[in-house]
């Protein structure tokens, strides 16, 4: 990996040199690249001509820097809908979202009715401090309507600089007259997991996202839960609406259910080192310098009878899980078919805060099965709500993005949901319009409901839908040999929180 890094560079001087010299300096770049393959020697001049005919002819001038940042940019994006130049903003949200950190006021949001609305501030969290409350609705940000924005829009602005002020103006259920609250920005950590007893016997347990506090949060939420009724008979495992995160959790939470050294994911790419095996132990999950976070798990997980929730907006690492458990016949996986990013981005660091992150392998199940562009089929299907799925039916997924990567085990014609019937978006973008927004875990969480039917051996609400055939491969994976664990960042899919 150092050396092709180390050639990326190489090649990156060299082509900057050569645009400015104008294409004087290009013949000296007669090299081999990485892959052993020559230098396109005549791209490269065009590319050369292109950047000094705007230098020259363009209606005003253009920066240097510029010119070539964008090149980097749209060379990189035209791979995949993964693949990406991450200048100093991005570099640093992709880092945050890693660590379970960002600067902001700390409250959960959703959109309603055009406005931003408070689903739950984050404990001992700027907002929380403030008096914010689930359900209220945010209708100014400082002097600006919130009305007429998108959410990330709207999340963007409430983000910030750490100490610095922004002003909400709050509509809050049984107040006649709206509330202005200022609250100043802060360092949040965002809780990945979240655990409840939801009735006698039984519990959920929800990983919103992997980071790299997702293992040791999950094993204390796990102790809280046994502490709390030693005598659980049942565990739902909630990944709907997980965009997925880093490696190393997703292998954790898998082995935190798994038996020791069984196969969690492989993958398989250009270069050996993305040709791996990935296995329930230690070395996979967790660094050299700190013992087994899992060891303190009680023994009882290993068998407790397990539900696995997801949906459409289940991604990347937490479709790993699901593939894990669903190959080893440890969960019954329930809910709708999932995203189908079955991708590795490996993250190439440029300068102090740029990089690249680049689709270097896919990923496949513990029985050989590519993720990618078919995501997981559960063995339940089950919609959102008693009435259907709602809009996250009509949701993108993988296989609906531009230039996507196709799915190698799978060569027939890709299989979708029929979308385009205009009739049935509306129908169902007016009943979703009517519906309150969902709370995992609630008491009207229909799905989690059927969940804990399935537990107790009581009927179960299918879908009325049919989902893509899912083909089983024999056997389980096992390699010759037992490479080495190297840690990747599998960055999210998706928009942070």
């Amino acid at each position: 990996m150092g050396t092709k890094l180390k050639n990326i560079g190489l090649v990156g001087l060299g082509m900057v040199a050569g645009v400015i010299a104008m294409g004087t300096q290009l013949d000296a770049m007669a090299q081999k690249n990485a892959a052993g393959t020559p230098l396109p020697l005549e791209e490269l001049r065009q590319l050369s001509e292109v950047f000094g005919l705007i230098k020259s002819d363009y209606v005003e001038p253009v920066d240097d820097k510029k010119l070539l940042t964008e090149a980097i940019s749209g060379m990189v994006s035209s791979l995949d809908p993964h693949s990406a130049y991450l200048d100093k903003k991005a570099f640093k949200e992709l880092r945050e979202g890693t660590q379970g950190k960002f600067v902001g006021l700390g409250i959960e949001v959703g959109m309603e009715d055009g406005y931003v609305k408070v689903i739950s501030p984050i404990e001992d969290s700027p907002a929380y401090r403030a008096g914010i409350k689930a359900g209220d609705l945010i209708t100014r940000l400082d002097s600006t309507p919130v009305k007429g924005m998108t959410l990330d829009e709207a999340v963007k602005r409430m983000r910030g600089e750490p100490n610095t002020k922004i002003t909400l103006t709050i509509a809050r259920k049984d107040e006649d007259k709206p509330i202005i609250v200022a609250i100043t920005r802060q360092e949040i950590r965002v809780q990945s997991v979240k655990a409840k007893v939801v009735e006698p016997g039984y519990a959920w347990l929800r990983v919103s996202q992997f980071q790299e506090p997702t293992i040791d949060d999950m094993v204390k939420k796990i102790a809280a839960l046994y502490a709390q009724d030693p005598n659980l008979k049942g565990l739902v495992l909630d990944l709907r609406n997980d965009p997925g995160g880093v490696l190393p959790g997703a292998i954790g939470v898998s082995a935190a259910f798994l038996p020791k050294d069984v196969v969690v994911t492989s993958t398989n790419g250009q270069l050996p080192s993305s040709k791996e095996t990935y296995y329930a132990r230690r070395e996979f999950y967790a660094s050299r310098s700190v013992g087994d976070p899992l060891a303190k798990l009680p023994e009882a997980l290993k068998k407790i009878p397990m539900v696995v929730l997801v949906n459409s907006g289940s991604a990347s690492a937490s479709e790993i899980v699901a593939g894990a458990l669903q190959d080893h016949k440890r969960a019954t996986i329930m809910g709708t078919q999932t995203f189908g990013k079955g991708s590795v981005q490996t993250i190439r660091q440029l300068s102090a805060d740029t990089a690249v992150k680049l689709t270097t392998a896919r990923y496949y199940t513990p029985s050989g099965r590519s993720i990618q562009a078919k995501g997981i089929v559960p063995d339940l299907m089950v919609d959102e709500t008693a009435d259907g799925d709602g809009l996250n039916g009509l949701r993108l997924r993988e296989a609906d993005l531009q230039k996507h990567l196709t799915n190698d085990k799978d060569k027939g014609p890709e299989v979708h949901a029929a979308v385009d019937e205009l009739e049935e978006e509306q129908r169902l973008a007016a009943l979703e319009k009517k519906r309150k927004p969902l709370e995992f875990g609630s008491k009207d969480d229909f799905q989690l409901t059927q969940a804990l039917n399935h537990l107790k051996g009581l009927p179960v609400v299918l879908s009325k839908a049919k989902p893509e055939p899912k083909k089983e491969e024999p056997g389980i994976n096992k390699p010759k040999t037992e490479p080495k664990p190297e840690p990747k960042a599998e960055p999210k899919n998706g928009d942070k929180k």
